[in-house]
């Protein structure tokens, strides 16, 4: 998944390689760039992962809320990103992932 927003000198990138994604918020930073790292997200790009009753167990077992990410968890953070009122937010990274690592 990959989804990059424009609003004016704002760009928010939406990137599913959560390992690039610091990279990525370091070399953007001072450009108006922000990135949102979702973790897994149920999508047409996890269906078979999502259609093995083995990993459909084991992924969201690691993840705290229990359960797959869905497009809509991803909103009021973009929402915010695209808005000015983060004026003074500039190359980080905004986690949306569950917590995944921390587990």
């Amino acid at each position: 998944m990959k989804a990059v927003v424009y609003r004016g000198a704002r760009t928010l990138e939406i990137e599913s390689r959560v390992a690039g994604a610091p990279a990525l918020a370091k070399e953007w930073g001072g450009r108006g760039v922000n990135v949102i790292a979702p973790g897994c997200i149920a999508t047409d790009n996890t269906e078979a992962l999502r259609a093995d009753p083995q990993r459909n167990q084991a992924i969201p077992g690691r993840i705290p809320a229990g359960r797959w990410r869905r497009a809509d968890d991803l909103a009021g953070a973009t929402v915010f990103l695209a808005s000015p009122a983060p004026d003074h937010v500039d190359g980080n990274v905004l986690p949306l992932d569950g917590e995944w690592p921390g587990r």
